[in-house]
Order: C-alpha cells, then sequence, then structure tokens
C-alpha cells in the first residue's frame, strides 16, 4: 500500500500539519494554526492561553506552552491530549472545506507525520520515522488524520 508523509509546511500534504498556515475558530476566538490551539488547550488559565493564541508564528506558540509547562492541566501524550489534537484537526478540516477535498484525494492511503530528522520525544508519539523495514513510532497524527478521513467516508 503507498503511504503519503508530511513533514514541513511548503512540501506536498504539508497542509496536514499543525504548523500549516490554517486559521481555526474555536469559542468566539480565531486561531493561526491548529498548533498554537492544540497548545493552548492544554492549560485552563485563560491569561496562559491567549498569550500562545496571540504568537505570530505556530513554533512561538508552541515554546510559550513549554515556558508555562508547569501549568499544564493535560498531560501531553494522554488519551486528552489525544482528544485535543482530534478536536484541533476536525475543526481544522471542518473550517477549510479545500482540505477535505485534499483529503479524500489520499483515498486509503496511509499517512505519517515523518519525524525521521528527529526521532526522540513526541516526534515518536505523533509521528513515525522512517526506517529500512517501514516505519517506526506510534504515528498518532497520522492514525488521527486517517480516522477523519474513515469518519467522513472520504
Amino acid at each position: 500500500m503507498e503511504t503519503i508523509s508530511f513533514t514541513k509546511v511548503s512540501l506536498p500534504y504539508g497542509w496536514l500539519g499543525n504548523m500549516s498556515p490554517y486559521p481555526i475558530e474555536y469559542n468566539g476566538k480565531t486561531w493561526r494554526t491548529t498548533e498554537a490551539l492544540f497548545q493552548a488547550l492544554r492549560f485552563n488559565d485563560e491569561m496562559v492561553r491567549e498569550e500562545i493564541r496571540l504568537e505570530k508564528s505556530p513554533m512561538g506558540a508552541k515554546f510559550k506552552a513549554k515556558k508555562y509547562k508547569h501549568l499544564m492541566d493535560v498531560e501531553p501524550q494522554s488519551a486528552r491530549d489525544i482528544e485535543n489534537m482530534r478536536l484541533c484537526i476536525k475543526l481544522k478540516i471542518e473550517q477549510h472545506p479545500d482540505l477535505k477535498d485534499k483529503l479524500k484525494l489520499t483515498g486509503g492511503q496511509k499517512i505519517y507525520e515523518d519525524v525521521t530528522s528527529r526521532p526522540r520525544g513526541s516526534g515518536l508519539f505523533w509521528g513515525a520515522m522512517k526506517t529500512n523495514e517501514g516505519w517506526t513510532g506510534e504515528n498518532v497524527l497520522g492514525k488521527i488524520w486517517m480516522n477523519i478521513r474513515k469518519d467522513l467516508k472520504l
């Protein structure tokens, strides 16, 4: 079976990544990227959430969340964290119909977040690395995309 992998936003399938520039609305506010909303959802503190939301870049949002790691209410890589990621991806695809069309074009192909260049920590949880034997890692983000595709019957 063919596979699709994504790394950088500027490459084919970069739109699948959380760093891609697709703003989303959530609770009456606009978030520049799914990454920003995802990071903010780890906190109950509105001040922290707003600081993350106002960051201009997705990496800035990620680093801002790391700065406040001691205030996180959601354990990274927990079931709740995965549900938050699923919510972010669903909002992204619902609010950007062109992405639904792009997802449909992936057919039944497996989708991987390619973390080969950073195969450590959360990388191998959210994504996978390419090896001679195939892909290694949990690839939770790729699985979320494939499940959404299945749920939408695309």
